[in-house]
């Protein structure tokens, strides 16, 4: 029978009042994403989360400490979808805080376990050694990858991506996402290893001072070597609210300040970009005539009609399919590549979709309660077939990934066909001020992994192109009608997360566990 741990002051803390520890661990943790982006604030949360964990005196006190901790995280790191609600006539804008806290309170599941078995299978001693640290950082990989793929998926945030504005975001190359957000609950730990006080203290301020370091050194992206004829990608963003969906004529001013935006042709061949769904008129031909606003070939002639004879452009739109009856069987959130001779080149349909969002679970039930999708429309989404790559006339390759699709790591790019860059139209007009830094955030985190440029079109912000280590080339920041344009970054080879995906995070768990068991048997 194991001893009783003796009492510390730290730890008669931690059994007066371990629910508001564990409360404010989880609130501060949420700091180091952006659009904050205090990364030193995160590693100290999840210190005193490690250390509350360690503290409880039952398997039961661990997951409840470790159930508020995501609690908390997750209402403060998710509290951009609320905006969405904004949008809704069907359902009040205050049931989007009950959805914030509700979706927290299913998602504190994670890390709750994470806790359980670091308690269960790491904790042995009067303080926290480096083996339950190990155990605790693979229980974290293990419970993380499991919130990407359970039901759906929800990838948001995961803790690797505070280390973004940093050069550190270098090691997504080999570790992959899930790997690095367990190193960071490793390095966490460092700080309850210091024996002293004094020590404890010299980790945080050695956390402080590589902070500013990182802030005052900045994130330059490599220097692109083009000739004047070399290919150019350009990111048009037109700043087109949400709440001017139901404006009169929104459709069509709509497409006019984007083709306004893109520009006129040059020597080089251009790659013009638009956002996501911003076509709201039908592109292919074939459907019944009663879905028609607007003849297609003359739609498809306005849009040509910007582009020079080597230029092509992307542009979200909706495609609809019919079965032999024409009647509807499903839609698609689709992106397509337009030539200068209004031919359609390829279409690409969103894989993985957005529950409640772009389709409606369990309608039948969810929909006489007076629930309806997030976002406008009556007609479900159909998912496509998953990552694809379509090869465009004079600039090769392009992955493509709509809006929350570039959030799953280890998802993104046919590996099969592997593209020399990936577009990621989205629509980040409902996600309020917090929602599109982080998903940029995430976006220049895949580039990392798979040494890969990225473009970014949004309807209002931020658009962005992103270089293969991840560095921004160029922004529009948000509230900005503008295009950018400049030559297109070249790819890196494959990295090894590339070449290995999330099998990355298997090893880390077996090599975690290999440590804690050492560190074990050399103890006895």
């Amino acid at each position: 029978m194991e001893p009783p741990l003796a009492p510390t002051p730290a730890s008669r803390i931690c059994t007066r009042v371990p629910a508001l520890l564990a409360l404010l661990a989880g609130l501060t943790s949420a700091l180091g994403f952006a659009p904050l982006q205090w990364w030193p604030v995160t590693l100290a949360a999840l210190a005193l989360w490690l250390w509350v964990v360690h503290q409880a005196p039952t398997l039961k006190a661990a997951l409840w400490r470790s159930w508020l901790f995501g609690v908390a995280h997750f209402t403060i790191g998710n509290n951009w979808i609320q905006h969405a609600f904004d949008f809704q006539d069907r359902m009040p804008p205050a049931l989007g805080y009950v959805a914030v806290v509700g979706l927290a309170l299913y998602l504190a599941i994670y890390p709750m376990l994470a806790g359980g078995i670091a308690w269960k299978l790491g904790r042995r001693s009067g303080r926290p050694d480096l083996a339950y640290v190990a155990i605790a950082a693979a229980a974290w990989i293990a419970t993380e990858y499991a919130r990407a793929i359970v039901f759906t998926g929800y990838a948001w945030n995961p803790i690797g991506v505070i280390w973004v504005p940093t050069p550190l975001r270098g090691l997504a190359t080999i570790t992959g996402t899930y790997t690095l957000s367990g190193l960071t609950v490793l390095l966490s730990g460092t700080i309850l290893l210091a024996p002293t006080r004094v020590r404890r203290t010299g980790v945080l301020a050695v956390f402080a001072l590589l902070m500013g370091w990182f802030l005052w050194r900045g994130d330059t992206p490599a220097r692109i070597a083009a000739t004047p004829d070399a290919p150019r990608v350009r990111v048009v963003q037109p700043n087109f609210p949400q709440e001017a969906v139901r404006s009169p004529g929104y459709d069509q001013r709509l497409l006019e300040r984007q083709i306004e935006l893109s520009g006129t042709p040059g020597r080089a061949p251009r790659l013009i970009v638009w956002p996501e769904g911003t076509v709201n008129y039908y592109l292919e031909d074939g459907y019944p005539p009663e879905w028609y606003d607007a003849p297609p070939a003359l739609l498809r002639a306005r849009i040509a009609s910007i582009l020079g004879p080597r230029d092509v452009a992307l542009v979200g739109g909706t495609a609809l399919n019919f079965d032999p009856r024409s009647q509807l069987t499903g839609a698609g959130n689709s992106v397509f590549a337009l030539t200068p001779d209004t031919r359609i080149a390829g279409r690409y349909d969103k894989a993985h979709l957005v529950p409640g969002g772009e389709y409606l679970p369990l309608r039948s039930i969810l929909q006489p309660l007076g629930l309806s999708r997030l976002v406008m429309g009556d007609i479900d989404f159909a998912p496509g077939p998953g990552p694809a790559t379509l090869t465009l006339p004079g600039f090769g390759q392009v992955g493509m990934q709509i809006c929350y699709e570039i959030i799953f790591s280890g998802q993104v790019v046919d590996r099969a066909h592997r593209p020399a860059f990936l577009f990621n139209p989205s629509n980040d007009a409902w996600f309020g001020t917090w929602g599109p830094p982080q998903h940029l955030a995430q976006a220049r985190l895949r580039a990392t992994e798979e040494g890969l440029p990225i473009l970014r079109a949004t309807p209002t912000g931020i658009s962005a192109v992103i270089d293969a280590s991840g560095a921004l080339v160029a922004t529009i920041p948000a509230g900005r009608a503008d295009a950018i344009e400049v030559p297109l970054p070249a790819p890196h080879a494959p990295t090894l997360f590339a070449r290995v995906g999330n099998w990355m995070a298997l090893l880390a768990i077996v090599l975690l566990c290999g440590l804690a068991i050492a560190i074990r048997r050399r103890a006895r």
